[in-house]
């Protein structure tokens, strides 16, 4: 079926060229986040396509984006320590360090223990040199 003149088609969502278009003009890390997109769009409450999509974003370096859907997440497990985890991650490389800190706190409550992981984790790089950080490490 072809579409028409002046007419969008209605199999493509707004704003998002066709698959013969993009196909072959995306990297594997766009088209798995454009993928992961339209999963979501489908089904906004799924926990496995925001998980994904979330650790896609942040390789992308969309910092902004990883932690909008990190809060997402947060939000439907307020109970999981990785999420909070993975947060803390994501609020530490867009710069906010007293919230990413806070959800560090929070992760560690709920049962994150591997502080030798924490200490190394290059997501976490700029919290190194603040007093909280080193003393949620014991290293204060």
């Amino acid at each position: 079926m072809t579409q028409q003149q002046g007419k969008p088609d209605p199999r493509t969502p707004a704003g998002r060229k066709p698959p013969a278009e993009w196909f072959g003009t995306l990297g594997q890390l766009d088209f798995d986040i454009d993928f992961f997109d339209r999963l979501l769009a489908r089904n906004g409450d799924s926990v496995e396509v925001l998980r994904v999509l979330a650790e896609l974003v942040s390789r992308k370096g969309l910092v902004d984006r990883a932690v909008e859907i990190d809060r997402r997440l947060v939000e439907r497990l307020p109970e999981d320590f990785l999420a909070r985890y993975n947060l803390a991650c994501s609020l530490a490389r867009a710069g906010r360090s007293s919230e990413a800190i806070t959800s560090l706190s929070t992760a560690i409550r709920l049962g994150y223990d591997d502080m030798a992981h924490m200490a190394v984790d290059p997501d976490l790089d700029s919290l190194r040199d603040i007093p909280d950080f080193r003393a949620l490490l014991g290293s204060d």
